[in-house]
C-alpha cells in the first residue's frame, strides 16, 4: 500500500545554512522528557479492563451511583444498588468492566473479566468466578442477561427485594455467577444474588475488623424497633439501644430518629463471636449529672414531671437525664399511702424538696410532703395545752383512739381520757371511726410528733360548776376529811376537795377516834353547798375544836380556776 505521506515528507524543505534554529539556551526550550511527562498528565492511559483491580477513592454519592476517582481523567461509577453504602473519602478496590453510555468507566467491586468465548464461560462456571453482564430485558420469571451470550437470571436470584428494584435492573451492568451451563443447548443461567451476598459478607467481615471500641463512627438508620435502631456502618450493622439514644428517657426510637437519617455514634462494645456492635449517641453529649453537685443542694425546692411510678415510689424528671425518686413514705404527712398513683400520676408536674444527693451513684431522693410544709411546726405554735381541737376519729388501738387535728397531725386520746362516767374495755365502745369529736389538748411534743388529747376534760364536772358559781368571800359548808397538820382537807361536794388552814388550838386529836354517823353527810353537803351554811342545830352549834368527819362552815379565801384549786378559812 503506497504511503500517502511520503510525497509530503519529501517536499519538506531542508533548512539552509542561513536558517536560524532555536537556541538550546532559550528559556522556552523544553526537553522531550518534560513534554512527554506533561502529555502523560493530560492524556492518561486507559485503565486495564478485566480482572485487574485498582484502588479508588469515593468522590460523590447519589441514590443511583457512586462516583470513584480511579486515577484517570474520567471517574468510574459503581451502581448504588450493587454495593454497600459508601461515603465520600472511602477507599475501595474496583475492577473496570468497560465504559457506559455517558463515558464513565463502569466499575465492579469484584475482580471480574468478561468471558470471550464458550471456553471462558466454562472456566468461569467451574471456578465459580464472577463475571460481568448486562440486564437487557425482563422476561417471564426473571431477566435476560448478556454475558457474551444470552443468559437467564431467575427473579429470585436477582437480589432485588421488590418490584421497584427489579424495574431498575433493566439496562444495568451487574456482576453475576454462572450456576448452570449447557454448551450444546447454549443454555446459561446466572445468579446475581449470591455475588451480592458474598460481597456483603466480605464487606461485613472487613468492617468488623476495622471498627474499634470507643471510636466515633457515622452511619445511616436502616430500621427501627421498639427497643432501638439498627445503624448501617457501611456494610455492617450496629444496634443503638433506646436507652443509649439520649440522656433523657425516650419511649420509642421513632420519636427522635427516622429511617435513612445519618447520625454520629460511639462504638460501646464489640462481640467478635456473635459479630454484634453496640452503639451509643448520648455518650457524645456531656452527662447531665456532671453539673448536679453545683446546681442542686439539700433542702432545695425543685419542680419536675412524673415520668413513671413503681410499687415503692415515683420518678421525677427535673431536667433531661436527671431523675429523682419520691419514696412512697415521703408522699404524705398524715395518711399512709398504699400506692403512689393514689397521690401522683405520670405526666403530672409536681414540686418537691431534695432530701438526698449521691453523685457517684447518680441518685436524688425527693420529698413531696416536705414541699407542703411540716404541719407539726404549725401545730406546735397553735395547739397549746388547754386549747380545744375538733376532728374525725381516724383509727383505734387497744389503748386509745386517734383524732385527726389537721392534715398530717393526729392526736391520741387515751382510753382513760374518753369518758369520766364509765370504764371502757375498748375505745370503740364510746367512739366510731369517722365520728367528729371535740377534745382538749393535754400536751404536745413536735419533735416526737406526739399529741395527747382528752375528751372527758371538756365535760363539765361538779368542781367546774362550783368554780363557775362561787367567788372569794362566799361562805360554804363542808366536811373535814382529816384534822392533822396545818392544812385541812375539806369535802364541799362529790369530787370537790378544798383546803383550809387550821386555826391555832382548833384541832382536837382526841376527837379523831369519835364515832360519828357520816353515811348521809356527802349527799347532804352536795345538796346544800350552794346555800352557804347548814341550818338548824348544826348552824347554831357553838364553835368547837375541828375533828375528822365534822361538818363546818368555811369562807372561800381563794379560787384558782386554771389550777382548779379552792382555799378556805374556818368561820
Amino acid at each position: 500500500m503506497p504511503n500517502s505521506e511520503t510525497p509530503e515528507l519529501k517536499s519538506t524543505p531542508e533548512p539552509s545554512a542561513s536558517t536560524e534554529l532555536p537556541s538550546t539556551e532559550s528559556p522556552n526550550t523544553e526537553s522531550f522528557d518534560a513534554l512527554f511527562a506533561e502529555y502523560e498528565k493530560t492524556h492518561p492511559r486507559e485503565p486495564q479492563e478485566g480482572g485487574h483491580q485498582i484502588e479508588g477513592v469515593v468522590v460523590a454519592v447519589t441514590p443511583e451511583q457512586v462516583f470513584v476517582d480511579i486515577g484517570f481523567k474520567i471517574e468510574g461509577v459503581l451502581s448504588a444498588t450493587e454495593t454497600d453504602p459508601l461515603k465520600p473519602g472511602d477507599r475501595v478496590l474496583v475492577s473496570v468492566k468497560g465504559r457506559n453510555e455517558e463515558g464513565y468507566y463502569s466499575l465492579s467491586r469484584f475482580k471480574v473479566a468478561q468471558p470471550k468465548d464458550w471456553t471462558s464461560l466454562e472456566k468461569a462456571f467451574h471456578d465459580h468466578t464472577p463475571i460481568p453482564g448486562r440486564v437487557t430485558s425482563a422476561v417471564k420469571g426473571g431477566f435476560s442477561v448478556d454475558v457474551g451470550v444470552r443468559a437467564f437470571m431467575p427473579a429470585s436470584r436477582s437480589g432485588a427485594r421488590d418490584a421497584a428494584e427489579m424495574e431498575k435492573l433493566v439496562d444495568q451492568e451487574i456482576v453475576c455467577r454462572i450456576i448452570k451451563l449447557d454448551v450444546a443447548d447454549e443454555d446459561v443461567v446466572v445468579d446475581r444474588r449470591v455475588v451480592l451476598e458474598e460481597e456483603a459478607r466480605s464487606t461485613r467481615d472487613r468492617r468488623y475488623a476495622e471498627v474499634k471500641e470507643g471510636e466515633i463512627v457515622t452511619g445511616t438508620v436502616r430500621s427501627l424497633a421498639d427497643y432501638g435502631a439498627f445503624i448501617d456502618l457501611g456494610g455492617v450493622d450496629g444496634l443503638l439501644h433506646v436507652g443509649e439514644i439520649s440522656w433523657t428517657r425516650i419511649a420509642n426510637p421513632a420519636d427522635v430518629l427516622k429511617i435513612g437519617q445519618q447520625i454520629e455514634t460511639k462504638v460501646l462494645r464489640i462481640d467478635p463471636e456473635k459479630q454484634r456492635i453496640s452503639l451509643g449517641m448520648k455518650q457524645l453529649q456531656p452527662h447531665p449529672w456532671d453539673a448536679v453537685p453545683a446546681k442542686y443542694s439539700l433542702g432545695q425546692r425543685v419542680t419536675g414531671v412524673i415520668t413513671r411510678t413503681t410499687d415503692f415510689g415515683a420518678f421525677v424528671e427535673l431536667e433531661p437525664g436527671i431523675e429523682g425518686l419520691i419514696h412512697i413514705s415521703e408522699m404524705a404527712w398524715g395518711k399512709k399511702v398504699r400506692k403512689p398513683t393514689d397521690v401522683v400520676k405520670p405526666g403530672e408536674t409536681v414540686e418537691a424538696v431534695i432530701l438526698g444527693i449521691s453523685a457517684p451513684e447518680r441518685r436524688l431522693s425527693l420529698g413531696l410532703k416536705q414541699a407542703f410544709g411540716d404541719p407539726w411546726a404549725e401545730a406546735a405554735r397553735n395547739l397549746l395545752p388547754g386549747s380545744q381541737v375538733e376532728g374525725p376519729i381516724v383509727s383505734f388501738t387497744n389503748f386509745g383512739a386517734f383524732l385527726q387535728v389537721a392534715e398530717g397531725v393526729e392526736g391520741m386520746i387515751h382510753i382513760s381520757e374518753i369518758s369520766a362516767e364509765r370504764r371502757l374495755n375498748h375505745p370503740s365502745d364510746a367512739l366510731h371511726r369517722g365520728e367528729r369529736v371535740k377534745a382538749q389538748v393535754l400536751s404536745i411534743d413536735s419533735e416526737k410528733r406526739q399529741l395527747r388529747l382528752s375528751i372527758k376534760k371538756l365535760v363539765p364536772t361538779g368542781l367546774d360548776e362550783f368554780l363557775a358559781e362561787h367567788k372569794p368571800g362566799d361562805v360554804v359548808t363542808g366536811r373535814l376529811l382529816d384534822d392533822s397538820g396545818d392544812l385541812l382537807r375539806v369535802e364541799l361536794g362529790e369530787g370537790i376537795i378544798a383546803t383550809a388552814r387550821a386555826a391555832a388550838g382548833a384541832t382536837d386529836q382526841s376527837a379523831a377516834t369519835a364515832k360519828t354517823d357520816l353515811s348521809s353527810l356527802t349527799s347532804m353537803l352536795q345538796a346544800r353547798w350552794k346555800g352557804g351554811s347548814v341550818s338548824g342545830s348544826l348552824g347554831a352549834a357553838k364553835p368547837e375544836p375541828v375533828k375528822t368527819g365534822q361538818i363546818r362552815s368555811f369562807r372561800i379565801a381563794k379560787l384558782d380556776v386554771g389550777m382548779k384549786r379552792i382555799e378556805l378559812d374556818l368561820v
